[in-house]
């Protein structure tokens, strides 16, 4: 099945996140006097870069300036998840049936690269993942399609042939742009809010990547 590749979002797609996100944000913010509405979250931060997300809240930032806040965010987050992180549900099983097909896949992310070990580290699936783009390796996050263009050509097949999960609105808004099929699955979003993904899932649970690819592609 080399014909066919399978990106990953991180947040909210490989671990459920985002309600740790959420509070983590909220007290950072907090602190910062930033008082963000769930609206706020959704329209101004989820799925962006901390680059995006921390310029729309402060404004212009020297680089020092934005990588000090971007990690204090972070920081906060891994502390508040590292007793409940897991993978989602059905997620090991689904990543070990695309090594028995040997589906290429890949990780494309706007979390930093600090957030990303830590999460492949605490659910011990380092080992499945060779191609792993963070949001040091685009210019513009979500919703651009620059991170899924980047990671299609890591892989070496054009995005067209790669299917892309992803919990998003503006993760689904980029994967579309960049011409993938998209997968949506239900950690952050409702169904009917997902309704422009081609495929939605609750989680990997009995997922099976042939009858996957032949539903998309056929």
């Amino acid at each position: 099945m080399n014909n066919y590749a399978i990106i990953f979002d991180m947040d909210g797609v490989l671990v459920d996140s985002n309600p740790y996100h959420k509070i983590a944000l909220n007290q950072f913010c907090s602190k910062y006097g930033h008082h963000l509405t769930e609206e706020g979250l959704r329209s101004k931060i989820y799925g962006r870069t901390n680059k995006e997300w921390i310029t729309n809240l402060f404004g212009t930032l020297t680089a020092d300036q934005l990588a000090q806040y971007g990690e204090e965010k972070e920081a906060l987050y891994r502390a508040l998840f590292d007793k409940d992180i897991k993978p989602v549900s059905g997620l090991i099983d689904f990543l070990h049936r695309l090594d028995k097909h040997n589906v290429p896949r890949a990780i494309g992310t706007s979390a930093p690269r600090s957030n990303v070990d830590f999460t492949l580290s605490k659910t011990g699936i380092q080992s499945f993942f060779s191609i792993i783009l963070d949001e040091s390796h685009v210019t513009h996050g979500k919703p651009s399609p620059e991170i899924y263009i980047n990671v299609a050509k890591k892989l070496g097949l054009p995005p067209q042939q790669c299917v892309v999960f992803e919990d998003s609105l503006s993760g689904v808004i980029s994967a579309k742009s960049a011409g993938s099929k998209v997968v949506g699955i239900t950690t952050t979003h409702t169904p009917e809010e997902l309704s422009e993904t081609d495929y939605i899932i609750n989680d990997f649970q009995n997922l099976d990547p042939i009858d996957l690819f032949n539903k998309l592609f056929t």
